[in-house]
């Protein structure tokens, strides 16, 4: 007997308002990504001697970098809930919902007690915050990628799902173009109230969220599941007992998130760190450019994944960031910033791009319509935990003064590894007909579906 999902949406339109979708997924994830990654800056190069005992510093970073992962284990419990919301009542509430809870969160942060004035109690503030911060990312690129994707053409899904991640890299380079200028105040002036205002800043995006979202459609695809009374009562129960081995291999597939976890936080620690002494700023320029030569590359690179398939080029990011991660510390080892500029902006910002840019498209097509938000949601989120992890994990590698970068590089080359096992084995999707997403082999095709489309799945 088929699956439920097998006569999900009649031959659903896939067309509806493409770049309208892919703007509001861009800007918004830009806005939210601003918040989310303003955290790592901050975590690596100042929170130590401001929220923790400044007296015993290799402890107080290790405890800080650890901070940071904290938001990506919250990630899959918001992710189960709103996964389970934006298959139920639609993707436009959850996009709209996640950008004003990360936009407060964040600006809370900037208002925070320190150490000095607050203890044990400011530390513990901050985590509270973060972990808002994690639940509100568990639902937003889920639901903006699922909005992007159920609005795209069938032949171009894999770019316009792209702008989600296009807008992550820009929410990236904002904030490091942010934390730059306060990064170079004196001392005193940066752990008194500099690092303060780009928290404080984020006050717009609660504003700016909800101005932009709030007039967005809802898809296509969803809005005839509503009508046709194809909505999934149980999309969670549905989702794990009829597309577990999708979830596991989202799982597996999104550990490639330690490569950026590794980069722009533990590599910014490390330069940064007495045992290299890079400069701050400097460093904060390299990972500035890199993402900034994303933003070229991913729409690119998402371009070729629809002539090419999506295997291919995740493939090429996964395997290519094994190899360059031991390049790229060796370039730090080296206190080369020509070195390190260099090689940052290839490794991260091209050939990362490469497995970055793509995997909204390749994961979201993993899972039928009924289910597909929660699929993404719950198979992103626990990898990505695991790559918010990374970090802790890297700094225990190292060893306090970061000696054993090679050791990082391994541990990093070991999870692309896992990444590219799981890609590989799975099934090429980008001729796949959006009705028919997620309709596994000997399984009914959407009605209104031609018995040619249907043996193409």
């Amino acid at each position: 007997m088929p699956h439920p999902e097998a006569a999900q949406v009649p031959n659903a339109p896939t067309t509806g308002k493409p770049r309208k979708a892919a703007f509001a997924a861009w800007i918004g994830s830009a806005l939210e990504y601003y918040d989310f990654f303003i955290y790592g800056s901050a975590a690596a190069l100042v929170f130590p001697k401001v929220f923790f005992n400044p007296d015993d510093p290799a402890t107080a970073t290790l405890i800080s970098l650890a901070t940071f992962g904290v938001a990506y284990a919250a990630r899959p419990v918001g992710a189960l809930f709103l996964g389970h919301i934006g298959d139920r009542v639609g993707r436009r509430t959850i996009m709209v919902w996640t950008l004003v809870l990360m936009g407060l969160s964040t600006f809370l942060i900037g208002c925070l007690p320190t150490y000095a004035q607050a203890g044990t109690l400011a530390p513990t503030l901050l985590v509270v915050m973060r972990v808002l911060q994690g639940l509100s990312a568990a639902g937003e690129q889920a639901s903006a990628n699922a909005m992007t994707l159920e609005h795209a053409p069938e032949h171009r899904r894999g770019y316009y799902t792209s702008f989600t991640l296009n807008g992550t890299q820009a929410g990236q380079i904002l904030a490091t173009l942010v934390f730059i200028p306060v990064a170079a105040l004196p001392d005193e002036q940066l752990y008194s109230w500099g690092w303060r205002i780009p928290f404080l800043l984020s006050a717009v995006v609660a504003v700016a969220g909800y101005v932009i979202r709030r007039t967005l459609d809802e898809t296509p695809v969803f809005q005839q599941a509503s009508a046709n009374a194809a909505v999934a009562k149980m999309p969670l129960a549905e989702l794990l007992v009829n597309h577990w081995a999708s979830v596991l291999r989202v799982i597996c597939a999104a550990l490639i998130a330690t490569v950026s976890t590794i980069f722009s936080v533990w590599a910014l620690a490390y330069a940064t760190s007495d045992a290299v002494g890079l400069d701050k700023t400097g460093m904060l320029w390299v990972n500035g450019c890199a993402n900034a030569a994303a933003l070229l590359a991913i729409p690119l690179w998402a371009r070729l994944s629809d002539r090419i398939g999506r295997k291919p080029v995740f493939l090429i990011g996964a395997l290519g960031c094994g190899g360059l991660i031991f390049v790229y510390l060796w370039a730090i080892s080296t206190g080369s910033y020509p070195l390190v500029f260099a090689v940052g902006v290839l490794f991260f910002g091209v050939v990362y791009s490469a497995a970055n840019g793509i995997w909204p498209s390749f994961y979201g097509e993993m899972f039928p319509a009924r289910v597909r938000l929660s699929g993404m949601a719950v198979g992103t989120q626990i990898g990505f935990a695991v790559a918010g992890f990374a970090v802790t994990i890297a700094e225990r590698i190292a060893g306090g003064d970061g000696a054993d970068w090679v050791g990082v590089a391994v541990f990093s080359a070991a999870v692309c590894a896992v990444c590219a096992v799981a890609v590989a084995t799975g099934r090429e999707t980008y001729r796949v007909p959006t009705a028919e997403l997620g309709v596994r082999p000997g399984e009914l095709a959407p009605a209104g579906v031609g018995k040619a489309e249907s043996a193409a799945v």
